[in-house]
C-alpha cells in the first residue's frame, strides 16, 4: 500500500504554495496526496489579490471523507486562516491516529496575511499541543511567541519558547538569517542542527508548504521525526537550488527537481 498524507491547508492559484505544493511534493517522494481546502486564494507570482476560507462545516465533511474511508499515514497543516478554522481542524487531528505536521502559516511570502490575528491564540492554545512537529519560520515564531531571532545562537531561546506550547518536536527554520541555511530541530531534550550551502536564487515560493509537506511524507513511511526532517531538508534544498522564473516576481522552487534530474533512459 502507498502511504496516504494528508493537507489540510489553502490553494494557490499560481500553483507554487499550499495545497498544490503539496501534493506535488507528495508525489516527488512516492506517497499519495490528498486534500481538505481550507481557502481558496487569488495569487501569482506577485502577490496575493484575495483570499476567500471556506466554511468550517466544509472544512470538516472534506476531512472526514478521506479519514473515515482512505485513512491517513500523516496529517500536515498550512493556511487556516481564521480562530474557527484553527480550532476546528485541531480538533480533527487530536482524534485521529496519525502524526501531524503543523506549518503556522501567517504570512505569504509577499508579506500578505494568511491567518487572522484573532486566530492566533487558537493557535498557540489548540493547534500546537496536537503537532508531532511545528516548522515555523522566525517570522512565525516572533508573531507566535513574540521571540525576535536576529543571529543563529538565538534559535534555541525560540525553540523553547515554542516548546512552551506543547508541540513534541519543534524545526525553527533560520532560512531568514544571513550566511547558510541553518535549521534548529528539538524536542527540548535533543538537537538536530541542519546545515545546508544558501543558493542565490530569488525563487523560492512555496519553500515552507513544501518542507512541512516532505516532512509529513516521509514520516508516513516510517521514518522516525529527525530522520524524516533531515531527508525533508534534502528534498527541498534541491528544489530551492532549482527553483525558477514564473509570471514577473518571485518564482517556485522546483518539486520535480529529482525528475528532471535522473539520466534520461
Amino acid at each position: 500500500m502507498i502511504p496516504g498524507v494528508l493537507t489540510v491547508a489553502g490553494s494557490d492559484s499560481g500553483g507554487g504554495a499550499g495545497i498544490q505544493a503539496d501534493l506535488k511534493t507528495m508525489l516527488a517522494l512516492g506517497v499519495h496526496g490528498m486534500s481538505v481546502v481550507t481557502a481558496v486564494t487569488a495569487q501569482n507570482s506577485l502577490g496575493v489579490q484575495g483570499a476567500w476560507e471556506l466554511p468550517v462545516e466544509a472544512v470538516r465533511a472534506q476531512y472526514r471523507s478521506v479519514v473515515d474511508d482512505i485513512g491517513v499515514r500523516a496529517v500536515k497543516t498550512g493556511m487556516l486562516a481564521s480562530a474557527e478554522l484553527v480550532e476546528a481542524v485541531a480538533e480533527l487531528i487530536s482524534g485521529t491516529d496519525a502524526p501531524a505536521v503543523v506549518d503556522p502559516v501567517g504570512v505569504s511570502k509577499h508579506g500578505d496575511a494568511l491567518l487572522a490575528a484573532s486566530a492566533l491564540d487558537s493557535v498557540r492554545t489548540k493547534l500546537l499541543p496536537v503537532a508531532t512537529v511545528a516548522t515555523p519560520n522566525l517570522d512565525e515564531v516572533a508573531q507566535i511567541a513574540g521571540v525576535r531571532v536576529e543571529s543563529e545562537g538565538e534559535l534555541r531561546r525560540a525553540a523553547e519558547a515554542l516548546l512552551a506550547y506543547g508541540p513534541r518536536w519543534v524545526l525553527i527554520k533560520g532560512g531568514h538569517l544571513p550566511g547558510d541555511a541553518v535549521d534548529l530541530l528539538t524536542d527540548g531534550s535533543e538537537e538536530h542542527w541542519l546545515r545546508a550551502p544558501r543558493h542565490d536564487n530569488r525563487h523560492t515560493h512555496g519553500t515552507g508548504c513544501t518542507l512541512a509537506s516532505a516532512i509529513a511524507s516521509q514520516l508516513a513511511k516510517g521514518q522516525s521525526v529527525p530522520e524524516a526532517v533531515a531527508a525533508a531538508k534534502e528534498y527541498v534544498t534541491g528544489a530551492v537550488a532549482a527553483g525558477f522564473a514564473l509570471g514577473g516576481g518571485i518564482g517556485p522552487v522546483d518539486h520535480g527537481w529529482r525528475f528532471r534530474a535522473a539520466p534520461e533512459r
